[in-house]
């Protein structure tokens, strides 16, 4: 399968006429991805609830119907959080703003509830890990002195390697220089950075499209849950939280053991 795929003429007015009923909901879905950004990776990560292999069939289809085509794969630009704008992504259909919607309200119920959610969908098509906690690196990007230390511990007392860094800058120089962290849990508030925003950027770049993040925040408004979920968080923890409940969602989203509690 091509890396890079690019709207055709044919493709271009399926979109344009985007309530022809013609066009079923899956083609119009992969479109809009497409004309956002057409690497295969990037769409995988927008549309993680579908399995790779489906996805794949889906844009061999498209091809066959001539609307999309396999396009050049240009070289990424300098990895960067500050001076970037925020990716835009596809509208939604009137399908999947239900779904979204619907999603928000579960995520908000069970976020007062438990004070974790996770994006079941998304994480079914997560591969599962094949490493060890105590191999498994997970990079925290948190600015408050005491909260790094609480979560610095109990991430070590679950068993696993921690790093972590205080700003956005600080986030991408990581990316830039070190090796893919296993899972990212990432603050919403950063005092140079939105994690909303950092979030959008990541899934918008091939190579940490399909990253696995988990946005850690004591914003639990819908409002704000909708945005993360929309920009492709695979889970949510609002603060505070405990070593159990910390390790618990890295498990279920990495597909590792359960720890007992």
């Amino acid at each position: 399968m091509a890396s890079v795929y690019q709207l055709t003429p044919r493709g271009k007015d399926a979109i344009a006429n985007s309530g022809d009923a013609a066009v079923p909901l899956e083609y119009r879905r992969l479109l809009g991805e497409i004309e956002a950004g057409g690497h295969v990776d990037v769409i995988r990560g927008r549309l993680r609830r579908f399995p790779d292999q489906l996805i794949e069939e889906w844009l061999k289809e498209l091809v066959e119907l001539g609307m999309v085509e396999p396009g050049p794969e240009t070289p990424l630009d300098d990895f960067t959080f500050t001076g970037v704008r925020v990716p835009i992504l596809p509208p939604l259909g009137e399908e999947d703003g239900k779904r979204l919607v619907k999603a928000t309200v579960v995520a908000g119920a069970t976020l007062l509830r438990s004070g974790s959610f996770l994006s079941d969908e998304r994480i079914a098509n997560l591969p599962a890990s094949t490493k060890p906690p105590a191999g498994t690196d997970i990079l925290l990007v948190e600015d408050d002195p005491d909260q790094v230390a609480l979560a610095e511990l109990r991430l070590k007392m679950a068993g696993f390697r921690v790093r972590s860094v205080e700003k956005a800058r600080a986030l991408s120089r990581f990316l830039r220089d070190e090796k893919r962290p296993d899972l990212l849990l990432l603050d919403v508030m950063l005092p140079d950075g939105n994690g909303f925003d950092i979030l959008a950027q990541l899934r918008a770049r091939p190579e940490f499209a399909t990253l696995p993040i988990v946005l850690l925040t004591v914003k639990a408004e819908l409002g704000d849950i909708r945005t993360g979920l929309a920009r492709g968080a695979d889970g949510y923890i609002t603060k505070p939280y405990s070593k159990n409940q910390l390790a618990e969602v890295i498990a279920r989203v990495l597909k590792l053991p359960v720890p007992e509690a």
